[in-house]
C-alpha cells in the first residue's frame, strides 16, 4: 500500500493546481508561492498544501471538512484521496468563491465532493458531522473548540494557529496537539 506521503503526491498530480486559479494566475501555477484568488483571499502554496495533506492522513471513505475552501482545490484533493467512497464538504464565507470554488470543483466529475456558503458566525458544519477529518485553510487566533468537537473518534483536525501548524487527533481522554512548523495564512473569519 502506497505511503501517505506517495498518496498525496499522486493525489496532486492527478488534481493539477492550474484549473483552479482566476485566469490571469493560471501562468503562475508552477510557481511554489500563495496565489491571489480576489477578495482578499489565495490559493495556497502547493509545499503546504502537501504538507497539511500529509498531517491530515485522509483514507478512502473518510467523512471530511475542508473550512476556507476558496478556489476549490483542497476540496478537490481531498475528494481525490477519499474516493468515491468518501463525502468531502468545503465551505467557504466569500459568496463569489463559493460560486468559483464549485464550479471549478464540478468541472473535476466528483460528486462525492462540494463546496457551499458557510453560515455567517458559525464555524465549521455541526450539523452534518462528525467528521473524520477537517482542514482549515486559515489561520485562527486560538484552537477553535467548536471544530475539535465537529470530529470523530480518533478524527483528525489540522489547522494554523497563531503561526503554527496543529495536528489534533481526537482521544476519549481529549484531544492531543502536536506542532508541525511555522506557517502564514489569511486570518480565520466567521462573519
Amino acid at each position: 500500500m502506497p505511503s501517505t506521503a506517495e498518496r498525496v503526491a499522486e493525489a496532486m498530480q492527478a488534481v493539477p493546481r492550474l484549473a483552479f486559479l482566476p485566469l490571469d494566475q493560471r501562468p503562475h501555477s508552477e510557481r511554489d508561492a500563495p496565489l491571489p484568488i480576489g477578495h482578499g483571499q489565495t490559493n495556497s502554496q502547493p509545499t503546504t498544501v502537501r504538507q497539511m495533506l500529509e498531517l491530515l492522513d485522509v483514507q478512502p471513505g473518510d467523512r471530511i471538512l475542508d473550512v476556507g475552501s476558496g478556489s476549490g482545490w483542497s476540496t478537490a484533493l481531498l475528494a481525490h484521496l477519499t474516493g468515491p467512497t468518501g463525502g468531502v464538504t468545503g465551505i467557504e464565507r466569500v459568496p463569489a468563491l463559493v460560486t468559483f470554488g464549485a464550479a471549478n470543483l464540478a468541472s473535476r466529475g466528483m460528486p462525492w465532493a462540494h463546496v457551499e456558503a458557510a453560515v455567517p458566525g458559525v464555524l465549521g458544519h455541526a450539523a452534518h458531522g462528525p467528521f473524520d477529518r477537517i482542514l482549515v485553510s486559515a489561520q485562527a487566533r486560538t484552537l477553535p473548540a467548536e471544530l475539535v468537537r465537529q470530529l470523530a473518534p480518533r478524527g483528525v483536525l489540522v489547522i494554523p494557529v497563531a503561526g503554527r501548524m496543529l495536528r489534533v487527533v481526537a482521544r476519549d481522554d481529549g484531544p492531543t496537539v502536536e506542532e508541525h512548523g511555522w506557517y502564514r495564512f489569511v486570518p480565520l473569519v466567521t462573519d
